[in-house]
């Protein structure tokens, strides 16, 4: 008697858990990312940029469309995104630094738009020059460390 019990309450903590994963659909497959993008921890991405580019790495778009599809759908769907652009220089021009991090934010946000994530949750911050001197900007999701709360 002890085990049918038992038996029928893990059915009965299981159940809502799968009735939500069926109306859910099946996990995403893993997102594959071009060459110039590598995950970061608690579900962020960056993007690479070469010197004082300002225009997306080949295949970005398509990937950045993909994350933000993805960040539109999923439950926590209201949600803020950061995208935090980073530029290495110029070393003596502060104001140029902070232009090109800031279009380079406004790049991966517009890429992120274009796969169906409003516009409205996505806050867009460019950096400028940082200590780490990176060239990047970075896609954070919701519960995601920012920048400025880094170790």
């Amino acid at each position: 008697m002890t085990s049918r019990r038992a038996l029928l309450a893990l059915t009965m903590i299981a159940a809502p858990g799968v009735a939500g994963a069926q109306s859910r659909g099946a996990p995403a497959p893993p997102l594959a990312l071009p060459a110039g993008m590598s995950p970061l921890p608690h579900g962020a991405y960056r993007v690479a940029f070469r010197g004082n580019a300002t225009t997306l790495p080949d295949g970005a778009a398509e990937a950045l469309a993909e994350i933000g599809r993805r960040l539109a759908a999923t439950a926590a769907g209201s949600g803020r995104i950061t995208v935090e652009g980073q530029a290495s220089g110029p070393r003596n021009d502060a104001s140029t630094a902070r232009r090109i991090s800031l279009e380079r934010a406004i790049a991966v946000r517009k890429a992120l738009v274009a796969g169906g994530l409003d516009e409205t949750r996505v806050d867009v911050r460019g950096l400028g020059r940082v200590p780490a001197g990176l060239d990047a900007a970075d896609v954070l999701p919701p519960g995601a460390v920012r920048a400025g709360q880094r170790g």
